[in-house]
């Protein structure tokens, strides 16, 4: 496994467009077809899907693990907008389901100034948000869209390569996406439950924590699923779920440790 820092500049590679965003969008791809590694298996390089597929842009030859790339100028909010609602409600909980490639570049330098994945484990019907229907004036009227919800994913689900031109080490990335791969074997509403229990270590803002920390947030809990009226026993048994898979350590006596 190799840990030699990344090339961030893009080669303009030829292309027939002229508008700055479309020409962004050659060179973001061709950066990635050449300079990225996978971070599932850690092969390294992925390869670019023929043009036109509903959802993914890459994949790796080696595991079969497929990406979506989404690039732009500034720093990605809490939303962001993606494709069909329907092809993305139905590729969540499907076993191609995209993991995403995140990046932002300098258009000025042509450079890659942050990069991060969201693995597809983390993907729940909870965080694709249904965007209203095209207006009936639009070239594409009544089609629905969809945002993810970027804000609604753990901390563990954006794993940061690149950060303000800074490089986080392969080997790093590789661990940080194994930590989590755990994820894929619970059904969605497992998954969906651990990743709130997740939000709520993230939110508790320290490594080591309480049970009653979490606790703290029981009435979250409770409004994001109303028909549980055993919200305490459950967070215990995902923290026991988290502690068994890894994530976190029992320190004893309530104690928690966010590895």
């Amino acid at each position: 496994m190799s840990d030699t820092p990344l090339y961030l500049g893009f080669e303009e590679a030829p292309t027939p467009f002229k508008g700055p965003t479309q020409k962004a969008r050659i060179w973001t791809e061709h950066w990635v077809k050449a300079r990225l590694f996978c971070p599932n298996c850690g092969a390294s390089n992925i390869n670019q899907f023929a043009g036109n597929r509903p959802v993914a842009d890459f994949h790796c030859a080696a595991c079969h693990e497929e990406y979506e790339l989404k690039s732009q100028k500034g720093r990605f909010g809490p939303r962001v907008n993606d494709g069909a609602f329907r092809t993305m409600c139905e590729r969540v909980t499907a076993a191609n389901n995209p993991s995403l490639i995140l990046m932002n570049y300098d258009p000025i330098r042509l450079s890659v100034t942050n990069l991060f994945f969201v693995p597809k484990h983390f993907f729940v019907r909870e965080i694709i948000q249904e965007r209203k229907p095209l207006a009936a004036t639009a070239r594409r009227a009544g089609w629905i869209g969809c945002n993810i919800l970027l804000g609604e994913i753990p901390d563990a689900g954006k794993i940061f390569l690149v950060r303000n031109g800074e490089q986080t080490s392969k080997s790093l990335v590789l661990d940080q996406w194994a930590a989590t791969r755990f994820l894929r074997d619970q059904g969605e509403r497992g998954r969906s439950w651990l990743m709130e229990v997740m939000k709520c270590v993230d939110l508790i803002g320290r490594r080591d924590f309480t049970l009653d920390d979490v606790y703290a947030q029981e009435a979250r809990l409770h409004a994001l699923y109303p028909g549980n009226r055993n919200v305490r026993p459950k967070i215990r048994q995902q923290l026991q779920v988290l502690r068994d898979q890894g994530y976190i350590e029992f320190l004893g006596n309530g104690q928690y440790r966010l590895r």
